[in-house]
């Protein structure tokens, strides 16, 4: 049987824009590959000064694009966020209903749909100026369980945990309809700011949570070794994503590490949506924790390798016949 995941996160449009130097990220006074929050003026301004570099734009935010992974695995899926009734709205929902995802998306008439400014550095880093605008008007009062009812995973977003209202009310909700919840960490600035609420909602309700290096490191100042053994004591599945180095996963006492692939980088982005992705729909579908990681890993690979999070048919068809229809 398919499994079933709903996310909750930021809608966002992405605006991807390759910068030739980190004297750019400099002179802007944003710190390389973090997510800074900004407001109107403040992406407008970022906006103007690279207003001759090309750009691309993408329907994402670290859920969605998750969620948009699950999807074109099979899984059947849902969108929980907030958009703006605008033409970036527009586009959001229709991305995921072509992508066959149920949108769940609270229309708010006096914002702007928000958009995540996308920085790629000459290595392929990427640094974020976000402008929540509509996204950040989701509120507690907007979720009911009836969202959740068909489902058995919850994937949230930790680009999420400035409301803390929001996150409690979905996990709690989430915990009361009997799905597993999932967490990905989402920046090492978002977890310096809120560690305290962040380990309250990982004792008490997130089952399977995702970090990369820097934000375990930034949730418990130790090793990635170390981390991985921290964060599986809060949770039942802990995985902690290196990079070239590969990655960690841990259940209980096992301890599973995943060999990565040596590939091409073009773009960083989306590659830790789309391992967890992969992950959570191998774990659902009866995987071992190494096929699990492995299928991650492969759809990982292949998103460093374009420009943006979003795959075409062709790469997911390889996908599929390596992992998922054998």
């Amino acid at each position: 049987m398919k499994p079933s995941i709903v996310g909750i996160g930021n809608a966002l449009t992405d605006i991807i824009i390759r910068i030739d130097s980190d004297r750019v990220l400099a002179d802007l006074n944003l710190p390389k590959g973090s997510m800074q929050l900004v407001d109107k003026q403040r992406a407008c301004q970022i906006l103007d000064v690279l207003q001759q570099s090309d750009k691309s734009f993408v329907a994402g935010g670290s859920a969605a694009n998750t969620i948009h992974g699950v999807a074109h695995l099979g899984a059947k899926t849902g969108f929980i966020g907030s958009i703006g009734c605008d033409l970036y709205g527009e586009k959001y929902t229709q991305s995921l209903q072509d992508s066959g995802i149920q949108p769940f998306l609270t229309q708010q008439s006096d914002m702007q749909s928000g958009t995540a400014i996308t920085l790629l550095s000459p290595d392929s880093e990427r640094t974020f100026a976000t402008y929540l605008g509509a996204a950040l008007e989701l509120k507690d009062k907007d979720l009911t369980i009836n969202d959740l009812q068909g489902y058995e995973c919850l994937h949230v977003e930790g680009y999420l945990v400035q409301n803390y209202a929001l996150v409690k009310t979905v996990m709690q909700n989430a915990k009361q309809a009997g799905l597993k919840i999932s967490l990905d960490m989402a920046s090492y600035n978002v977890v310096e700011d809120h560690r305290p609420f962040l380990e309250e909602m990982l004792r008490n309700y997130v089952d399977i949570v995702f970090a990369n290096e820097e934000e375990a490191h930034a949730f418990t100042g130790q090793s990635p070794q170390e981390s991985l053994t921290v964060l599986a004591s809060l949770c039942d599945y802990a995985i902690v994503k290196l990079g070239a180095k590969g990655s960690l996963i841990q259940h209980g006492d096992t301890v599973q590490p995943i060999q990565a692939k040596v590939v091409p980088c073009v773009d960083t982005n989306g590659a830790g949506d789309s391992y967890a992705a992969g992950f959570l729909y191998g774990l659902l579908s009866g995987m071992t924790l190494k096929q699990s990681g492995d299928l991650g890993t492969a759809i990982a690979s292949e998103v460093i390798g374009v420009l943006g999070a979003k795959l075409n048919d062709s790469q997911w068809d390889s996908i599929l016949r390596e992992f998922v229809t054998r």
